[in-house]
């Protein structure tokens, strides 16, 4: 087992990203991380209360223990909801595939 893991904090914004690599003893968890990061005094708009936090993509629970070079994640809240975007797509898709249809016709 390392001395210190290396472990990786992001949080991505739509412009850009923020990235902290922290050295921290084995034992540590997702949250010790997100406090040693800084990243909750950058940006107060993190609410853990609500944002989802994850390692690698897989959504992960505060008291999760790390292993070296994991890269924990904060996830910003969804601005549309994924099911209605894809409903919405269906609708106009087959919009315009009956349009395009009518088109051959002429």
């Amino acid at each position: 087992m390392p001395e210190m893991l290396t472990i990786e904090v992001i949080y991505a914004l739509p412009a850009k990203q923020q990235l902290i690599t922290l050295k921290l003893p084995p034992g540590s968890t997702v949250r010790q991380a997100i406090d040693a990061s800084g990243l909750l005094q950058k940006h107060p708009e993190i609410d853990l209360a609500k944002n989802k936090i994850g390692v690698f993509a897989k959504l992960s629970k505060p008291d999760s223990l790390l292993r070296d070079h994991d890269r924990v994640e904060i996830y910003r809240p969804l601005i549309a909801d994924p099911k209605e975007v894809r409903k919405q797509r269906a609708a106009a898709g087959k919009v315009m595939k009956k349009g395009a249809g009518d088109s051959e016709l002429e």
